[in-house]
């Protein structure tokens, strides 16, 4: 837990005020005095990026809902009118779009550096399932906040998505219909996604405040994935991390600096400046990039299996992809917890990775025989890696001996002359 022995309120008024709300007391332990391993890599800096994101869409979606019109006549013509003529409309439109590519790009290297380096191990199992919860909460607040733009890729995604539901049995239809407010996307699917996509980034802001928590509770995890046994593996979050973090987060607003001004539309796809039309649908419907691997996986399940219908079993393999997440902790067996001591892991984990890149290409791809075939084979490795890799392979894995201590492993760290691995 967050230590605040160090503070010592000095004026009347800090003293007066920690007798009775002991907010400032809080902030030092929980910003100042944390304590955290020494070896921390910059891997360990996209929590942060990703908290400084969140508060930017936060805001930057409040200013845009004030000039949005949730009409299906209305809708996208007053996005563009904002972003045309409004006041720092051009800043504050491409500002919420870039935001939440670079929100999903800092949340995979996150999600990432923690399988890499085992932060989903005892006893940090509940930061990785509320991390989880987060993504998930992510995933179905840039869904619905596309469908707003509603433009031609926005209504058509809305419709392809929504009519996954139809297949469910029995409560399906009802599903689809309540998603919808009736049988077709239109007014009253607009009503409830702008409301849907008002309130969950307010549940995003709980959940990353019980994440964090949860790290003060237990303590972060460190490259080497050895918990800390003396005070020398440790140092105060600040000035040490805190100047890493800040230097960071620089260089990652340098890169999102530069599609907002110079690319805003990089990222987007060309039928969405095109106005929505419920009765059209774009000829090849893809959704944003940061969905394109499960995508590939939906539309890699183009056969019945048994009873189960192909639309069904691309329904299930979508949840499912999401849902291994959660079961993570469990599924690793390894005695040793970082990547860095696991030679042959290692491999597995850069496949992995190599795996879901494909994956988002193949997405975007159109549906061909050549396309599907890669997609099944990149879906089934998907698969693979959490429910037979992850428990299977360590039990005949040769692991390399972690360091005895934090420290012992800082300082080699410091002869390699600071490599990452």
């Amino acid at each position: 837990m967050s230590d605040d022995a160090g503070y010592r309120p000095k004026s009347t008024l800090t003293r007066w005020l920690d007798a009775r709300l002991p907010m400032v007391r809080f902030i030092y332990g929980f910003g100042v005095s944390f304590p955290v391993p020494r070896n921390l890599n910059y891997f360990y800096t996209f929590g942060g990026m990703l908290t400084l994101v969140l508060l930017s869409q936060v805001l930057t979606g409040i200013v845009m809902a004030m000039h949005y019109v949730p009409d299906v006549v209305l809708a996208f013509a007053s996005r563009e009118r904002f972003m045309r003529d409004g006041q720092f409309g051009w800043l504050f439109g491409p500002w919420h779009a870039v935001g939440a590519s670079f929100f999903f790009i800092a949340a995979y290297i996150h999600l990432a550096r923690g399988l890499y380096y085992g932060s989903h191990r005892n006893p940090r199992e509940l930061i990785w399932i509320i991390g989880v919860l987060i993504y998930f909460v992510m995933m179905a607040t840039s869904f619905l906040g596309y469908v707003l733009v509603w433009g031609m890729m926005s209504t058509s995604g809305a419709a392809v998505v929504t009519g996954f539901f139809k297949a469910i049995p029995y409560a399906g239809p009802w599903i689809h219909e309540t998603l919808l407010g009736g049988y077709s996307v239109g007014q009253a699917t607009l009503n409830r996604f702008y409301a849907l996509h008002y309130l969950f980034p307010f549940i995003l802001l709980f959940l990353v405040g019980l994440h964090v928590w949860a790290v003060h509770h237990v303590g972060q995890n460190n490259p080497a994935g050895i918990e800390v046994k003396t005070a020398k593996d440790t140092m105060p979050f600040t000035p040490y991390a805190t100047v890493k973090d800040l230097f960071a987060i620089c260089i990652f607003l340098i890169f999102f600096s530069w599609f907002i001004f110079y690319m805003p539309d990089y990222m987007g796809h060309p039928d969405n400046y095109i106005m929505g039309d419920t009765m059209k649908t774009s000829s090849h419907v893809v959704p944003e990039w940061y969905f394109l691997p499960f995508y590939a996986m939906v539309r890699a399940i183009n056969f019945d299996f048994g009873p189960i219908s192909s639309t069904i079993g691309g329904l299930l393999v979508l949840f499912l992809s999401v849902i291994v997440l959660l079961f993570v902790p469990w599924l690793d067996r390894s005695k040793v917890r970082s990547a860095r001591y696991r030679p042959l892991y290692r491999w597995f984990f850069w496949l992995f990775l190599c795996d879901v890149v494909l994956l988002g290409w193949l997405g975007s791809r159109p549906i061909e025989p050549i396309y599907l075939a890669w997609s099944q084979v990149a879906t089934a490795y998907y698969f693979m890696y959490f429910l037979i890799i992850m428990p299977i392979l360590p039990k005949f894995e040769k692991t390399i001996l972690p360091p005895d201590s934090i420290y012992d492993d800082w300082k080699e760290h410091k002869k390699r002359g600071g490599r990452l691995w």
